[in-house]
């Protein structure tokens, strides 16, 4: 009878063979100041889901940048001559790319319609991550617009945060990921990503586990959180559909400090930044 591979859980995870995403019902448009937790709460009363250990909540980073006033009217922004000139070549708006370089660290390309950057959390996004849907806030003027939201100031911190909340209130250990719809360089489409994270590893090193026929990985590096913002940004929806707090069960996994910038890759490793 051949040797079963060692199939232990690779830095603490375990992951069922069926996954349960559930999009919290009754979430309103947040306003600033609003207290998630409570919200998170009352939406898993809804769906009558008592947290256990290995649960992840992934909140996306709108709600997140509302709950924190993250609003910018556009009208009010001075653009620099920098954003001038880069608004001539790519074809938007000057006050709309002053917004982008001061969420910018660098800027990695710049062509017509095109404007991708090194956002100041890291990672690389087409605009930096600003967004303009759903981002009318509440008291908006007639004659104030159009508006935009930026990313969290912190959305590790806003993650850590909402997950001590959490745990107060249930007693239980929870996972928090704050996801994002990003694009990739030679992909077509956004997909859900993690930009923030707290309470479970964001990124699983699976080097040492053996395949089925006992051959060791050697560069099997798991981006957990990414995944679980992936599979949570589907059910969220981009549109209207007003899903802004998912809950994932079905992972198993060692709850420790982490942070999202440990999926961010190094810039003088980055070929393509």
């Amino acid at each position: 009878m051949p040797e079963v591979p060692d199939q232990r859980p690779a830095g603490g995870l375990r992951v069922e063979p069926r996954l349960e995403i559930t999009a919290l019902p009754g979430i309103p448009r947040v306003c600033q100041g609003d207290d998630l937790a409570e919200l998170t709460l009352r939406g898993l009363e809804r769906v009558e889901i008592q947290p256990c250990a290995g649960d992840v909540l992934v909140c996306t980073s709108k709600l997140l940048s509302r709950a924190e006033g993250r609003w910018q009217d556009v009208s009010r922004v001075r653009p620099s001559e920098r954003a001038r000139e880069l608004a001539v070549r790519v074809g938007k708006d000057p006050e709309v790319v002053e917004l982008i370089l001061r969420e910018s660290l660098a800027v990695s390309r710049a062509a017509p319609g095109v404007l991708v950057v090194r956002h100041r959390l890291g990672f690389v996004a087409a605009n930096a991550a600003i967004d303009f849907s759903n981002a009318l806030p509440p008291d908006a003027g007639p004659d104030s617009g159009p508006w935009a939201l930026l990313l969290p100031e912190d959305p590790d911190r806003s993650a850590e945060s909402l997950r001590v909340r959490l745990r107060r209130a249930t007693g239980v250990d929870l996972g928090v990921v704050v996801s994002d719809s990003l694009g990739r360089p030679f992909r077509v489409g956004t997909v859900g990503a993690a930009v923030g994270a707290a309470g479970l590893p964001a990124v699983v090193d699976q080097v040492g586990r053996v395949d089925l026929d006992g051959r060791p990985l050697q560069y099997t590096v798991t981006a957990l959180a990414d995944q679980v913002a992936a599979m949570a940004d589907l059910v969220a929806g981009q549109a209207n559909e007003g899903r802004p707090l998912v809950h994932v069960r079905g992972l198993h996994f060692q709850a420790r400090e982490t942070s999202a910038r440990e999926l961010v890759r190094p810039a003088e490793q980055d070929l393509f930044a």
